[in-house]
């Protein structure tokens, strides 16, 4: 016990705490993700932020403390979105047939999932910030940030709202699939990557690697597309 309480009063002190913790819990919670079968309530993202959060809180440790360690595996979090274009990139032949549908259903989807959180906002009375900050809900967090602070949002709530509707993607998108009845194979699997990637931004994405390789590819590209789209066309629509 004494060398546990050691070990802990040294690593709480250094960036190694949130290094450690963050590699340490990732880790277990991924275990348990391929124990039961990858199910989606398992999903090894939303265990990390829950089992870290809970260790911050019971220990009383500021954020920026743990943080100054966990920044290190936050610096790869530029080169993994970049190893997203990737799959897409070997199946450049099939995109080239399929773009104009690709732009479509990008333009469409990025148009749904914007417009409902800014349609229940204001529906249940949110304050025009709040709303605002709603609106670039389904792009990857730190674009979420720029684009919220061009509009009038507040950047990071902006981005509190881009990690949970990853999740609640990651999560749901399984249940969702199967309810509309989308065929596993190739065409449905890029429907479904594709779908992930549009309205669950990189946690999507990240989810549909784990189950199949296409889904991935399309999850990767639509991912892309938002970023693009978004940033190009709210700071105009807004303005």
């Amino acid at each position: 016990m004494s060398d546990f309480v050691a070990l802990w009063v040294y690593l709480s002190a250094t960036p190694l705490f949130g290094l450690t913790a963050t590699l340490v819990t990732y880790v277990l919670a991924h275990a348990l993700y391929l124990r039961v079968g990858q199910a989606a309530w398992a999903n090894p993202v939303l265990w990390s932020v829950v089992v870290i959060a809970a260790v911050l809180l019971a220990t009383g440790m500021p954020y920026p403390t743990y943080f100054s360690g966990a920044q290190f595996i936050h610096f790869l979090l530029g080169p993994a979105v970049v190893a997203l274009g990737w799959p897409p990139w070997q199946r450049r032949a099939q995109v080239r047939q399929r773009w104009g549908r690709l732009l479509l259903a990008s333009l469409l989807g990025g148009a749904a999932a914007s417009g409902s959180a800014l349609a229940l906002g204001w529906a249940v009375g949110l304050p025009a910030d709040v709303v605002l900050s709603l609106a670039p809900k389904s792009v990857t967090a730190p674009v979420a940030m720029g684009i919220a602070d061009k509009i009038g949002g507040i950047p990071a709530l902006s981005a509190v709202f881009a990690v949970l509707t990853g999740l609640a993607g990651a999560l749901s998108g399984k249940i969702l699939f199967s309810l509309l009845r989308l065929p596993h194979n190739g065409s449905g699997w890029a429907a479904r990557g594709f779908a992930l990637g549009t309205a669950s931004h990189g946690i999507g994405a990240a989810r549909a690697l784990q189950v199949n390789a296409d889904a991935g590819a399309y999850a990767g590209l639509a991912l892309g597309l938002q970023v693009v789209l978004a940033s190009l066309l709210m700071p105009l629509f807004f303005r």
